[in-house]
């Protein structure tokens, strides 16, 4: 059985992006994500390990590599300029399977929320999110669905709740039953 480690991006005492008018920030809104993934994934395909941030960002590549995981997704939101729209998911620029994990959540996530298809993004070290990306030992990739400090993108995200999760489980299942890992 395949193992996905499922990174809660932030923590409570940084909880990452948010919007001010709706009080959502990145951790609330992927936290009871995650909740629902690791509930509702077919347990006899994949086993679902939650990774809470409760250590130093830089410790964290240890922290998952602990776990051995086949592969790892790690939940979170853009936010920009209030204004910046869309859907994209960044692995590691070497990473082959990272490439092909990051194109089945894109795929997925875009169908779901039906927002801008920003693309693929390959990233090193130096780049925003890349440290995690270049030193976990199985592939990762970062998810980044909508920008919740966008009111539209937000509330596309809200009614499209039940949509989204569906979206990373099916992409949880094809990753596991594609990809050599």
């Amino acid at each position: 059985m395949k193992k996905c480690a499922l990174i809660i991006g932030h923590s409570e005492k940084d909880p990452g992006a948010v919007n001010e008018k709706a009080c959502i920030t990145e951790f609330g809104f992927n936290r009871g994500l995650a909740k629902l993934i690791d509930k509702y994934v077919c347990p006899s395909a994949v086993s679902i390990e939650l990774v809470y941030r409760d250590v130093l960002y830089s410790k964290l590549p240890e922290k998952v590599n602990r776990l051995n995981p086949d592969f790892i997704i790690s939940l979170h939101c853009n936010a920009f300029n209030e204004a910046a729209s869309g859907t994209e998911v960044l692995y590691y620029h070497k990473s082959s399977k990272g490439f092909e994990i990051a194109g089945i959540l894109q795929n997925e996530l875009v169908q779901a929320l039906h927002l801008k298809d920003r693309g693929i993004k390959g990233k090193s070290a130096e780049d925003r999110g890349g440290y995690l990306l270049r030193y976990t030992d199985a592939p990762c990739v970062i998810a980044e669905p909508f920008f919740i400090d966008n009111d539209n993108d937000l509330q596309i995200a809200i009614q499209n709740q039940f949509a989204l999760l569906m979206a990373y489980i099916n992409a949880i299942h094809q990753v596991v039953a594609k990809i050599q890992l």
